[in-house]
């Protein structure tokens, strides 16, 4: 028997976000490809770019097949391919692999959400190109010196156990040192906030609006700031600090992409940003660096709903698949 099952909210909402998203990196990829001079990274951005290319089919055909109007989403209209390069080709290849990473987190989820088999068996794809590209980047990345490995820990001499409560504290006294998951967490965020700073610093360059200007600035310096506290946090037990990645965007000020492409891409890293710190919070035993996460967390909510604002207002944030109002209906009747 042939069911015709319709797409159930969470699969219209991972098919939404994920053709938003690849329209997004068409753009962005489309830029870096019209100044990467490297011939180890130049066949890494034709290939993720490729991907995207493929998955935007392939979200066109099935949304197509389900009468689901496919998302406005970015077009060439939000990339200025005639501007002049505003990153380094370590960049591309370090914003490629965090944007693979990113694919990972995601695919995974939408995976797990999925019913139909032919929105899982997409999925299942689009998890493995993600670990793939990922696994490209990364050698290239080691063999060019540009990738920043989590600190090195003593190996564990013999399995322990916990046998004191000043195990969970931190705030006062003596603080024990980090454990390796706490420092996972630290180091991952903080290569998170670096890719943020840097991008930022760009977008505020190129921005054409002074209220984007203004808030790429202030996000910039919010990843600075985190930065700072994480690093500070792994030099308390002599672990290497970050290594900014500033010096990685060039001086241009020439519009490069559309205010409105920028503020979806932050509205994106900032909600993946939330994420990883509440990840974070969930994970580190240690009281002051859950308190310290979720001090931060709080922070980057309030910029996010800040950036929403703006998207709003100059009628740039494109609504997602919404459940009926049933009050709103019934009033009309």
């Amino acid at each position: 028997m042939e069911h015709n099952v319709k797409l159930t909210s969470a699969e219209m909402a991972v098919l939404w976000t994920s053709y938003m998203n690849d329209s997004l990196s068409m753009c962005v990829f489309s830029q870096f490809l019209q100044h990467v001079d490297d011939d180890d990274i130049r066949p890494v951005v034709e290939h993720a770019l490729s991907l995207c290319q493929r998955h935007i089919q392939s979200y066109r055909q099935l949304l197509t097949k389900e009468n689901f109007p496919i998302p406005v989403g970015f077009t060439d209209e939000d990339v200025n391919l005639g501007a002049p390069r505003l990153y380094s080709d370590a960049f591309y290849l370090k914003y490629i692999d965090g944007m693979a990473m990113v694919g990972m987190t995601s695919a995974s989820a939408a995976l797990a959400g999925a019913t139909r088999d032919d929105v899982r068996e997409m999925y299942t794809s689009l998890l493995m190109e993600s670990v793939a590209l990922h696994n490209t980047a990364i050698p290239i990345l080691l063999d060019k010196g540009i990738y920043v490995r989590a600190p090195i820990i003593s190996t564990p001499s013999q399995v322990d156990f916990v046998k004191k409560q000043n195990f969970l504290t931190g705030f006062f006294g003596e603080r024990r040192p980090l454990n390796a998951i706490e420092i996972t967490n630290l180091n991952i965020n903080i290569f998170r906030n670096c890719l943020g700073e840097a991008l930022l610093l760009g977008f505020a360059q190129t921005a054409q609006s002074k209220k984007v200007r203004q808030y790429m600035e202030r996000g910039k310096d919010i990843s600075a700031k985190h930065i700072k506290v994480f690093s500070d946090i792994l030099s308390h037990d002599d672990l290497p600090p970050a290594v900014s990645w500033a010096t990685d965007v060039s001086n241009s000020t020439t519009h490069t992409f559309s205010d409105k492409l920028m503020m979806f891409h932050v509205a994106a890293l900032t909600g993946a940003g939330v994420g990883n710190y509440g990840i974070a919070i969930g994970t580190s035993p240690r009281r002051d660096l859950g308190a310290a996460f979720l001090r931060l967390q709080g922070e980057v909510m309030l910029y996010g709903e800040d950036g929403a604002e703006i998207a709003i207002e100059n009628g740039w944030l494109e609504q997602p698949p919404m459940a009926d109002d049933r009050t709103e209906l019934a009033r009309h009747k």
